[in-house]
């Protein structure tokens, strides 16, 4: 089987509600959706979402990362090993363009899983299809009133593992916290994400302490890359860290020297694809860091199923995942069905499409796409 073609879109979908935090603040989707075209009319797609606050990528530079390079992977790619291929000789231009690159993957693997008949875990060799998943409850940082109106309607869908978005005022964060201790959730349900909210260990750790034993994690509390300052906060605090923006390349799992300060947050589109995402899961097993596997704002299901190979390959690493939002925030989704999560938070494996391969998902066709550039 070979790539015939490439060709790229967006699709802005508008939210159902406005996503906040202390990076960005959200009203719509984001992505790059790319379209793989195989000579018998067999089409394969996939998702990157670009976040220029995390990878330094936008849409516009997505595409033109397709552009440059879609006939050097159209010609060389046919086959699971030579994307492993394509990915080793054009390491360095995927560290600039991950989610460009991501999107082109996962459109060549629902391809190839199509051509073959499997889906995107059997082609990978990781499982025989997709695991049940458990999703956390994520809370942005918005008034108080919508945030414990959301939070009671998370509590009652029956989710007991939540994410909290944290502002940096102690007041503030202090009210957005009491709701748990109130409602006697233990430490290990409760993890919370400044996105780069400190300047010093000091301040973080000043902070966590003023909050209270309540939560048994923090994601990305100092400035992206600080790994000695946030090896400080852990160990200061007794809260593990998150290592999201600060860890996009399996050799950057090096730096972290103290493996029970750590868990790395995997999302797909920020670290490259699927493929360089089990690396990096397998990689941290091996030095015993958890993993979360988590989402970027806005992804479609398409990039939800891609997330659940990761989860599949390491059961035992991850401890946490994020996303499988669908119509819970997305106004409408691209494709015909829906991977989202049900009560409890919940995604079953038995429930998730599986289609005649790859990613088993169809597109709706009263989804908007907006093409971009022809590749």
């Amino acid at each position: 089987m070979r790539i015939r073609r490439l060709n790229t879109f967006t699709f802005p979908v508008p939210f159902k509600r406005v996503f906040r935090h202390a990076s960005a603040s959200r009203r719509h989707a984001e992505n790059l959706i790319v379209a793989a075209h195989a000579d018998d009319g067999t089409i394969g797609y996939g998702e990157g979402c670009p976040r220029l606050y995390v990878t330094g990528e936008t849409v516009p530079s997505c595409a033109a990362f397709v552009n440059q390079y879609a006939a050097s992977f159209c010609a060389d790619v046919g086959s699971v090993d030579d994307l492993r291929a394509w990915i080793d000789a054009h390491g360095d231009a995927i560290d600039e363009n991950p989610a460009a690159f991501c999107a082109m993957e996962l459109a060549a693997l629902d391809l190839l899983g199509k051509a073959s008949g499997r889906n995107i875990e059997q082609l990978l060799g990781v499982a025989s299809g997709p695991p049940d998943v458990a999703y956390s409850a994520v809370l942005g940082d918005m008034g108080l009133l919508l945030y414990r109106w959301q939070l009671r309607g998370f509590r009652a869908r029956g989710f007991t593992d939540f994410k909290v978005k944290l502002s940096g005022s102690l007041r503030r964060d202090r009210a957005k916290l009491a709701p748990f201790v109130s409602g006697g959730s233990s430490p290990a349900t409760v993890r919370l994400d400044a996105n780069n909210l400190w300047e010093t260990p000091e301040q973080c750790t000043a902070h966590l302490d003023a909050l209270g034993d309540i939560a048994f994690a923090i994601e990305e509390p100092l400035q992206a890359g600080d790994v000695d300052g946030c090896t400080r906060v852990a160990q200061q605090s007794g809260v593990k860290v998150i290592a999201d923006e600060s860890l996009r390349l399996t050799r950057q799992l090096e730096a972290l020297a103290e493996p029970s300060a750590w868990i790395v947050n995997v999302r797909v589109s920020k670290m490259g694809g699927v493929v360089r995402s089990l690396d990096v899961v397998a990689a941290a097993a091996r030095a015993g860091i958890d993993v979360i596997v988590g989402c970027q704002v806005g992804e479609t299901s398409l990039l939800t199923r891609a997330a659940l190979a990761v989860i599949a390959s390491a059961p035992g690493a991850v401890v946490g995942a994020e996303g499988a939002f669908g119509t819970h925030l997305l106004a409408r989704d691209l494709t015909d069905r829906t991977i989202m999560w049900g009560y409890g938070g919940m995604l079953h494996g038995r429930d998730v499409p599986d289609g005649s391969g790859g990613l088993g998902l169809r597109l709706d066709p009263a989804a908007a796409l907006v093409p971009l550039e022809d590749t």
